[in-house]
C-alpha cells in the first residue's frame, strides 16, 4: 500500500511534532505551538530552516530563545528570530 501525498504530509508533520519536544520546558512552550499553529503556512524556506533548527542542540536552542546568545548560522537566526516575534510581538 503506497501512502498518498496527504498521508505523506501528515507523516511529516508528526515527525515534526514529535522532534518539536524536546524535553525542555522552555523549548516546548515554544517549538510545540510553533510547529502546530504556524509551521505549515511557513514557505518552503522557511520550513527547512525549522527543520534545520531542530537538527541543533538544546542547550544551543535555549541560549537563542532567551537572548543569550545568538546563531552563528544567519538562517538559523531567522528562524529564531521567526518564533520569537511570535511570542513576543512588538
Amino acid at each position: 500500500m503506497s501512502e498518498t501525498p496527504a498521508t505523506s504530509d501528515k507523516t511529516e508533520y508528526n515527525r515534526l511534532w514529535w522532534h518539536s519536544r524536546r524535553g525542555m520546558l522552555e523549548l516546548d512552550n515554544l517549538l510545540i505551538p510553533f510547529v502546530e499553529e504556524a509551521y505549515r503556512d511557513l514557505n518552503a524556506d522557511d520550513q527547512a530552516r525549522y527543520k534545520k533548527l531542530l537538527s541543533c542542540e538544546d542547550n544551543d536552542m535555549f541560549e537563542w530563545f532567551m537572548q543569550r546568545s545568538r546563531p552563528q548560522d544567519a538562517d538559523l537566526q531567522r528562524i529564531v528570530d521567526l518564533i520569537l516575534n511570535r511570542v513576543q510581538p512588538d
